[in-house]
């Protein structure tokens, strides 16, 4: 039955802030049902079940997974996020989209809630789905979850990526966003104008993959620039890259021009870059595409002493891993995201976002960004932020969950912390007593149009849920 959902729900769009349609479905699910169904102000949902016969006395869980996904579109492909159902298909023992991602972070989270609240077979103490809204681009459901709103004391977090690992506690999170006024001038006589594409790169959840080295579209696109603006007198007149805040950006484009008399030059330097970053990235970018093509000539450059400060704060920007966990071995304590960079008007605005399950550090990073763009001569500031979960290993339901998982499959599940953000921080400021577990299938490619779901691990997904509402 989980299958059935989690198709229904790979046609209802629902990127994040945009959850109307599916928050609808679920509403209408949960009265179709005869289930207590309720929503709250700022758009998330909770449908009750009673528990099955002989298990009334059981601690009430909440079963929690959030609404939205990522939007992510390869470059090329035609689909609409608000309004197109993504195009999913089977391939081998995995699922995947055609150009898109799958939405299986976490709409398989969404499915198997509902197929649990769905079945007339599946034992389980009394029963609460939370769905909230807006995990991906700033946890506004869990951030505004009122106090008293659920009666569960153990809550299964359904957004893990790893199946076989059980995690019980994830980095905090907040973002740190510079943005640098701009005036133009003219474009001086004699200039031929150029491109600079950057794409085909792994990308990747700017928490779970940020340890893998993968290449940062906006670093090699600056970093290329930075070098031609100091040797050639090239001036640039556009730059974006990324799009999103929690992902690292597989892409970026640049417009810019350089003296006719220099452009041997700039090829040259420009065939040297390119050999020189596909060998350092080949393992962890196989696929990364660098262009140089020329283009119609802009009507307006930046003036060169403030594309040198933007271009040089760009390569200055921290990105990766900051620290390592001194107490969990493999686990990352703090990184930074460069994100984003857009360009409208008289701004270009760059987004970071910083990761932490040290709260101190998780300032001194993002600091240590802020100084950066702020030396440049850039106003920042900062997001709120979300808090981290710290770990529990007396935790009850991790206990039930790793002999249900040892009862199951004959072998000790990994008991992890994470470097991605979860809601379980902010489920703890309203619900300080909530026992909290997270688990999931495996998912591969979270965030960017490679997404893919483990259709094996699904299938055991399903059963350790099953097993451990039997058991609470």
């Amino acid at each position: 039955m989980i299958w059935k959902y989690f198709e229904d729900i790979t046609k209802i769009p629902r990127p994040s802030k945009r959850e109307g349609k599916i928050r609808d479905y679920l509403l209408s699910f949960g009265r179709a049902h005869g289930l207590e169904t309720l929503t709250d102000e700022v758009g998330n949902v909770l449908i009750r079940k009673g528990a099955t016969s002989g298990l009334e006395d059981r601690t009430p869980v909440v079963l929690q997974s959030h609404m939205d996904m990522v939007c992510a579109v390869a470059p090329g492909v035609r689909f609409d996020c608000e309004r197109d159902a993504v195009p999913a298909y089977v391939e081998g023992e995995w699922i995947r989209s055609r150009g898109t991602t799958l939405g299986a972070d976490d709409g398989i989270g969404v499915a198997a809630a509902l197929a649990v609240l769905a079945s007339g077979e599946v034992a389980h103490p009394p029963l609460e789905a939370l769905f909230t809204v807006d995990e991906e681009s700033g946890m506004t459901g869990a951030r505004h979850l009122r106090g008293g709103w659920l009666q569960g004391r153990m809550l299964l977090n359904l957004d893990s990526e790893d199946e076989g690992e059980l995690f019980i506690g994830c980095a905090g999170g907040m973002d740190t966003t510079a943005h640098f006024q701009l005036y133009y001038e003219g474009v001086p006589e004699n200039m031929r104008s150029f491109r600079l594409v950057v794409n085909g790169l792994t990308g990747g959840h700017s928490g779970d993959e940020i340890h893998k080295g993968h290449a940062n579209a906006i670093k090699v696109a600056a970093r290329f620039l930075l070098e031609a603006a100091e040797m050639l007198e090239v001036r640039l007149s556009r730059l974006k890259g990324g799009t999103l805040r929690n992902a690292i950006p597989p892409e970026a484009e640049a417009l810019f021009v350089v003296p006719t008399g220099r452009v041997a030059e700039l090829e040259h330097l420009f065939d040297e870059f390119a050999a020189a970053v596909r060998s350092e990235y080949a393992h962890t970018d196989p696929h990364m595409l660098l262009k140089l093509e020329e283009s119609e000539m802009p009507g307006e450059v930046m003036p060169e002493v403030r594309q040198l400060e933007i271009l040089r704060a760009l390569m200055g920007c921290w990105h990766g891993v900051y620290s390592w966990s001194p107490a969990i071995e493999g686990l990352v304590q703090t990184s930074t995201n460069l994100a984003t960079v857009h360009q409208e008007g008289g701004r270009i605005t760059v987004g970071t976002s910083q990761r932490s399950s040290l709260e101190t550090e998780k300032m001194v990073m993002a600091t240590t960004v802020a100084s950066v763009f702020r030396l440049a001569g850039a106003e920042v500031e900062h997001s709120d932020g979300y808090p981290g979960w710290t770990p529990n290993p007396d935790s009850r339901i991790l206990r039930i969950t790793r002999e249900s998982y040892e009862r199951l499959f004959h072998r000790e599940p990994a008991v992890k912390a994470i470097h991605a953000g979860l809601e379980c921080g902010l489920f703890l400021e309203q619900y300080p007593s909530m026992d909290m577990i997270s688990f999931g299938p495996t998912i591969r490619g979270a965030h960017t149009p490679e997404e893919r779901l483990h259709i094996p691990s699904t299938q055991r997904f399903w059963d350790l849920l099953v097993e451990v509402l039997k058991n609470v």
